[in-house]
């Protein structure tokens, strides 16, 4: 447990003050890296404090993106400050580099959020143990397509209609959180924020494919076989409790139908931007210049959203608080990151993380109450810094996985730990709180947070501890 203390200790910043990267970490002592201390860290860390711990005990106040906002200026304001004056052609640009960042992740997932919201689907699903398992298993696959969070928009409406006329239906919302809005989402840079930042710092597209579906099967044919005997077992005691067939009620639906079948074409734009992009296609096998890929997903999202009949988006009650919400709060996590991942990769053989199974279980922990994207960022520069490689580059993340098996089984490791553990909690990862939110609205009394966190922990852990086993150590 000690690199785990270690670390935590680190993200407080406050144990740190004297951290400072020596000069020949980056070549000049003039440069920025070698001007930081473990203070710097601080707005980071409570950035993502904020995030995790302001909905629970300020919610009304947090709620307006106004409020956030505010707490992103303040604390960005310190790094932005700290950065400026070491604005030089060859070094200090890490700020534009961020704001580059930003916009390629805002880009994409503005896109897929807008054309997501215009698909709408009518009718009910059968609401029976077996319905409801084939629904999940639709939209785990759908995860890496679409995104958890637009796989999450698009499913949990008719899967609530679908049980509308069961008693006890919260478990099957919170194995939509463990599959849909989490676990499903493991197989593509598309799938969850943290491995669309590991795709814009040289992860390629078709990596996360090769490397993790071993661990996407796994985790999710677990939790798939684990909800159908458990959803079989609640409905069985339904069937004996209340007078009448249960699965003739279940049974009876509305035909399905698809309204807003031209945003899948938009859809499909996305992945084949994203995969023609990353591979080089049109460009001699080498990435497109920046600016070529967002400004092609924001078209597709535009024209997603101009084609897309309103009715659409008011029968999935569409709005753009959530995605204005993401939007604010990622531009100050950008910023805040830039000197945590500095500080990291230079001095992250001090943290102890060494093996596999540490990285996975370090970034699984605070990815389940902190934000999985910058906690992916984190850990990634920290197994860089490990072995030799610098954050200088635009793809330091592909310098990285060539420097062999070791480094390849790392990034593994951390990018499960990101995506699966923001699982564990209602605030690892934004389409949680929103599925739970629609749920509640839709007259289902979901689990507390710590409520939450017992089925988590009863599930989702054993299931972890056997995959650090299986493919971590």
């Amino acid at each position: 447990m000690k690199p785990f203390r270690t670390f935590l200790a680190l993200l407080l910043a406050g144990a740190f003050p004297q951290w400072t990267v020596a000069s020949d970490a980056g070549g000049d002592a003039h440069s920025l890296a070698a001007s930081l201390s473990g203070i710097s860290i601080a707005p980071f860390a409570l950035l993502l404090l904020c995030i995790a711990v302001m909905p629970l005990g300020a919610g009304h106040w947090w709620e307006h993106n106004r409020n956030k906002s505010i707490v992103v200026v303040l604390l960005s304001l310190p790094i932005v400050l700290l950065i400026l004056p070491f604005w030089q052609p060859q070094q200090g640009h890490e700020l534009l580099e961020k704001v580059k960042e930003y916009i390629s992740f805002m880009s994409l997932l503005g896109a897929l959020f807008v054309i997501s919201g215009g698909i709408y689907i009518r009718g009910s699903l059968s609401g029976s143990p077996l319905g409801n398992t084939s629904i999940l298993a639709l939209g785990c696959l759908l995860s890496s397509i679409i995104g958890t969070t637009g796989a999450s928009v698009l499913l949990i409406r008719p899967l609530l209609r679908a049980n509308a006329t069961r008693v006890r239906k919260a478990h099957i919302v919170v194995f939509f959180i463990f599959i849909v809005s989490n676990c499903g989402g493991l197989l593509t840079p598309l799938g969850d924020p943290p491995l669309f930042l590991g795709f814009l710092k040289g992860v390629s597209f078709f990596w996360t494919l090769k490397a993790l579906w071993l661990e996407w099967l796994a985790v999710n044919v677990a939790l798939l076989m684990i909800f159908q005997v458990y959803d079989q077992v609640i409905f069985g005691r339904e069937e004996k409790e209340r007078p009448g067939s249960q699965l003739e009620q279940v049974l009876q639906h509305e035909p399905i139908r698809v309204d807003g079948l031209l945003n899948c074409v938009f859809l499909a734009g996305i992945v084949a931007t994203i995969v023609a992009s990353g591979s080089g296609f049109f460009n001699s096998g080498k990435q497109w210049p920046w600016g070529i890929q967002e400004l092609l997903m924001i078209g597709l999202g535009t024209a997603g959203y101009c084609t897309t009949p309103s009715a659409n988006r008011a029968n999935n009650r569409f709005s753009f608080a959530p995605i204005i919400e993401v939007a604010v709060l990622f531009v100050g996590i950008f910023i805040t990151m830039a000197p945590a991942l500095l500080l990291l990769n230079a001095r992250g053989k001090e943290l102890g993380l060494e093996l596999p199974w540490h990285f996975f279980w370090a970034t699984g922990i605070l990815s389940s109450f902190l934000d999985n994207a910058p906690t992916y960022m984190t850990l990634a520069a920290t197994a860089c810094g490990i072995h030799g490689v610098d954050l200088s580059g635009a793809t330091y993340l592909n310098d990285f996985l060539a420097k062999g098996e070791t480094p390849q089984l790392l990034l593994r490791a951390i990018s499960c730990g990101a995506v699966l553990m923001g699982a564990n909690t209602y605030i690892g990862n934004g389409p949680n709180f929103m599925v739970k939110a629609i749920a509640e609205e839709n007259g289902v009394k979901m689990p507390s947070f710590f409520g939450y966190m017992l089925y988590s922990g009863c599930i989702l852990i054993p299931i972890f501890v056997a995959m650090t086993f299986l493919f971590f150590t």
